[in-house]
């Protein structure tokens, strides 16, 4: 028996700039998770990988990842989409440069 869909966001890299992005459901890429359209249906999840594959002159590495509805908009349901979206893992670079430094 196949298994339930889940709800899933489409999730990419920026080409030129490398930044985690999110096609959301106005045909925009954007850096916020809380923008991405959160898709509910299996037919259409596939139509939209399809649309972003074709932008590979924007985009890398288009994939479907699972999430659910948040608050604020969609959130991810495994850790590593968790960890993407923070960007780099150290504080010099990315969404995190404006992040509190560790304490030494």
């Amino acid at each position: 028996m196949a298994r339930a869909f889940t709800p899933k966001i489409v999730t990419a890299n920026d080409l030129l700039e490398g930044d985690v992005i999110y096609l959301t459901e106005d045909d925009r890429w954007s850096r916020d998770l809380a923008e991405a359209e959160l898709i509910t249906d299996e037919a259409h999840a596939q139509v939209r990988l399809l649309d972003a594959a074709r932008q590979a002159n924007k985009i890398v590495g288009a994939y479907l990842a699972d999430a659910v509805a948040g608050e604020n908009g969609p959130e991810p349901t495994h850790f590593r989409e968790d960890f993407r979206r923070t960007g780099p893992s150290n504080y010099a670079h990315g969404k995190q440069e404006t992040a509190t430094q560790p304490r030494a």
